[in-house]
């Protein structure tokens, strides 16, 4: 099972980060879990400057931007 965490405060741009993973997980039928961090102390763990950010697996994959539905589909297939 894939991990996938989102980095961030909770602003628009982190929620809809979320939204678009979730339908990503739905529409590339794999099995992970979609998990939000907002602790400062633990996105600074990441090295993370710029939120919104993707992890999967514990790897920061994008940070600073909202990535679409298709492009987080390609990282969880990668």
């Amino acid at each position: 099972m894939k991990r996938i965490q989102i980095l961030g405060t909770g602003c628009p741009k982190c929620q809809q980060l979320v939204a678009n993973s979730q339908q990503a997980v739905v529409e590339a039928e794999v099995e992970a879990s979609v998990e939000k961090v907002t602790d400062l102390q633990e996105i600074m763990k990441f090295g993370v400057m710029m939120t919104p950010a993707l992890a999967i697996d514990g790897q920061v994959k994008a940070s600073g931007r909202v990535l679409s539905p298709e492009e987080i589909k390609k990282l969880i297939a990668g």
